[in-house]
């Protein structure tokens, strides 16, 4: 029953996949003929939402979603993107890699996606893009850990990722996401290691339901904060809300990595 459920799961997640490029296509079109398509952003929020509900996911929020923010989150797995997207209308700052993939990266770079390329010094540019965005409303998503983990283990924040909000008029607005609990962080959503997009996806898929929290926590103070005390803040803000403690965090990685195990061993 289960397997059949998730082959139903994997039909309706391809066609919506081909109904999002076709929405793109569409605006795509309209951009190009400079005609209006102000309704995309919140469009791109429901295709999103739509995307979680068909992948048995269930959302808990606390806290709002503010406008014209820079959203500081941690990083546990490619779900994060809609998972955030279907909170609020928002941009996501994202490897340079996906824009290269086929179709996916297409449709991200049409909803807004900026990119960084990996060792390369983009501050200065990175900055100015992320600051035009959030000052014509629109907020932006950082993951400043620059890599996945299990949710619990926050790894070091990047700080020159917190250049664009060096600014007293621009804020900044923690976002803690957790897959399952605190205590009993969920095996399956973490997208790390040696994970590929599609045997994960397929591990989601069969997954009889996730649940993820996710708060927005409240909007941080960044004047006369240099890049380095902003990711400090920002991480312990995230941290708190996680309930990370060397013990917990040590208890959630072994935790993982059994999962892990076991299932590479198991017979298929």
């Amino acid at each position: 029953m289960r397997l059949l459920r998730a082959y139903w799961r994997l039909l309706r997640v391809i066609a919506h996949v081909l109904l999002g490029a076709l929405i793109c296509l569409g605006t795509a079109s309209l951009r190009a003929f400079r005609l209006p398509h102000g309704w995309f952003p919140h469009v791109v929020r429901w295709w999103y939402g739509r995307l979680c509900r068909m992948l048995g996911m269930t959302i808990d929020t606390a806290g709002q979603p503010r406008n014209g923010m820079l959203l500081v989150a941690n990083h546990v797995s490619w779900l994060d993107i809609p998972v955030l997207g279907a909170r609020a209308p928002v941009a996501f700052l994202s490897k340079a890699e996906i824009r290269s993939w086929p179709l996916i990266g297409w449709m991200a770079g049409l909803a807004g996606t900026l990119y960084i390329e990996r060792g390369a010094h983009q501050a200065a540019e990175l900055a100015a893009a992320i600051a035009d965005s959030i000052r014509h409303g629109r907020s932006v998503v950082i993951f400043p850990e620059g890599t996945t983990g299990t949710g619990h283990h926050l790894r070091r924040f990047h700080p020159r990722l917190f250049a664009a909000v060096q600014q007293p008029e621009l804020r900044v607005q923690p976002v803690a996401i957790r897959y399952g609990s605190n205590e009993m962080p969920d095996p399956v959503a973490p997208f790390v290691g040696d994970d590929s997009l599609v045997p994960h996806l397929w591990r989601v898929l069969r997954h009889p339901g996730l649940r993820v929290r996710v708060d927005f926590l409240p909007l941080m103070e960044t004047a006369g904060l240099d890049r380095r005390r902003l990711a400090e803040r920002a991480r312990g803000a995230i941290a708190d809300a996680l309930g990370e403690t060397p013990d917990k965090a040590a208890t959630a990685n072994a935790a993982l990595v059994t999962s892990r195990s076991r299932r590479a061993g198991a017979p298929r």
